[in-house]
């Protein structure tokens, strides 16, 4: 009997230490969720985006138009043939000569020609081909920029609705705290239904705040996974800034120097500028249209035709008579031959028709319907709406910096308010409770006391990630990495 006693004992003891083990193993598994830093979701967003490949397929496209552009300097060489067969009466094109008879005939040439002079076109499109390749390439480092402002406020939003989310879960815990007292001061007679009826009120407005918390919570990680371009499965977590990093957050900046290091910095500035070079050389390009033209060109040619005959032999017959004289009826004899013919050959052909040519060709534009002054002025017009953008995209530079410096100065003074607010809220509170606690505060006074206290809470949660944001942003213009 003693014995089953220990082996039940033994038994229900393995149970528990596999099922706790178990309980462990799953726990782990459930919380080793990657961590991901804010640099590692920079460095995975601009690994994995799709704007930024396309944007990278465009800058091959100029590049190989770059190098076209040069290969246009290069002389041009171009070979044709021809085989035709020839029916009736036509011209024999090895004889220039009229036949009426069958033949086939085969001609072919070599042509070559390079361009003197054209009004430097050539020259300026691949100057114009470098700067539009140096925009592509700034293009590229400007959707880089741009996303990487993406994650710095999705990491950020992750980051405020993760405290968000704790603190709401915090007042839920204290809303069932209140409740469940209230419940007990009613069974002792102490407090009133409509008490009770409050204290519900205020676990359901709980729970809803804890639940709009965590849908907010779930879109900012979908956020975030999207700009990283990560499979929807996989799910990450993200590290909170240190302390030391909301201290060194309070460091004066000055709009002038934060300006003058962003238009040095910012692929914006850079990108509108090489348009507006690009754009001067399209006027270039179209003044060339201007200029005379000039190239030499050169060709070798030949043809064959079977209809083309050449003497094999030439044998005499003695003389024939031609004719008489009109004095004295004498006949007048030539010489007579009998002359064998054959087709010519291919080769020989050939050699006899080859051809050769050399020569300069002189193109002067005089009158073309104002075609080349209105491509001019459309291109001069593009110019000046180039240089109008460049000056608009500093000036957006300049408000934006501007704006971000104020809200950072708004930031740091805000999160002090607040940061004082919410440690005062935190002890008024303490004090009603404890007065309450002992019957001398009533429900209302409470809630009200407990209502400002999550209010400070959360103002102060959403002043230290907004004073967070803000100087990065500032960093973000001043080219340096962003980092927690």
């Amino acid at each position: 009997m003693k014995s089953s006693s220990t082996n039940s004992l033994l038994s229900g003891f393995t149970c528990v230490v596999i099922f706790s083990v178990l309980s462990l193993s799953a726990s782990m598994k459930a919380s080793a969720q990657e961590l991901i830093t804010i640099e590692q979701a920079v460095a995975r967003t601009l690994q994995n985006n799709l704007q930024i490949k396309q944007a990278q397929f465009t800058e091959a496209i100029t590049d190989e138009n770059l190098r076209q552009s040069k290969n246009a300097l290069l002389p041009t060489l171009s070979g044709s043939g021809n085989y035709s067969r020839n029916f009736g009466r036509s011209i024999d094109p090895s004889t220039n000569q009229f036949i009426n008879q069958q033949f086939t005939s085969f001609n072919g040439s070599l042509s070559a020609g390079v361009d003197l002079f054209s009004g430097l076109q050539k020259i300026n499109q691949i100057k114009q081909n470098k700067l539009l390749l140096d925009a592509d390439k700034t293009n590229i480092e400007k959707i880089k920029n741009d996303l990487i402002l993406q994650v710095v406020t999705s990491y950020m939003q992750i980051l405020f609705n993760k405290d968000l989310l704790l603190a709401s879960r915090q007042q839920l815990e204290v809303a069932n705290l209140t409740l469940k007292q209230q419940e007990r001061l009613l069974d002792a007679g102490n407090k009133t239904l409509a008490d009770v009826s409050e204290a519900k009120s205020q676990v359901a407005t709980a729970e809803l705040n804890v639940t709009n918390a965590q849908n907010d919570l779930t879109i900012s990680f979908l956020t975030l996974s999207q700009l990283m371009e990560l499979p929807t499965n996989i799910a990450f977590q993200v590290q909170p800034p240190l302390v030391e990093t909301l201290r060194n957050t309070g460091d004066d900046v000055d709009i002038s120097q934060v300006y003058a290091s962003a238009l040095k910095t910012f692929p914006d500035i850079k990108l509108a500028d090489l348009r507006s070079q690009a754009a001067e050389k399209e006027v270039d390009i179209a003044r060339g249209s201007y200029y005379p033209r000039l190239s030499l060109g050169g060709g070798l040619g030949t043809n064959y035709s079977n209809g083309r005959t050449t003497v094999i032999s030439v044998t005499p017959n003695g003389f024939r008579e031609i004719g008489r004289t009109q004095s004295s009826n004498d006949p007048v004899l030539v010489p007579d031959f009998t002359t064998v013919t054959g087709i010519q050959s291919f080769n020989s052909q050939i050699k006899d028709n080859f051809n050769q040519s050399l020569g300069l060709n002189l193109q002067i534009p005089i009158f073309g319907g104002w075609a080349v002054r209105s491509n001019v002025r459309r291109a001069k017009i593009s110019y000046q709406n180039a240089l109008v953008g460049e000056q608009l995209v500093k000036y957006n530079l300049n408000k934006v910096i501007s704006q971000a410096v104020a809200d950072l100065q708004a930031a740091r003074g805000r999160y002090s308010s607040t940061e004082k607010a919410f440690a005062a809220q935190k002890d008024a509170f303490y004090v009603i409770e404890q007065r309450y606690n002992v019957g001398l505060v009533n429900s209302l006074d409470y809630n009200t006391s407990r209502t400002n206290r999550n209010r400070s809470e959360i103002d102060f949660i959403q002043a230290k990630y907004d004073l967070l944001f803000r100087s990065k942003v500032i960093d973000y213009y001043l080219g340096k990495q962003i980092t927690f």
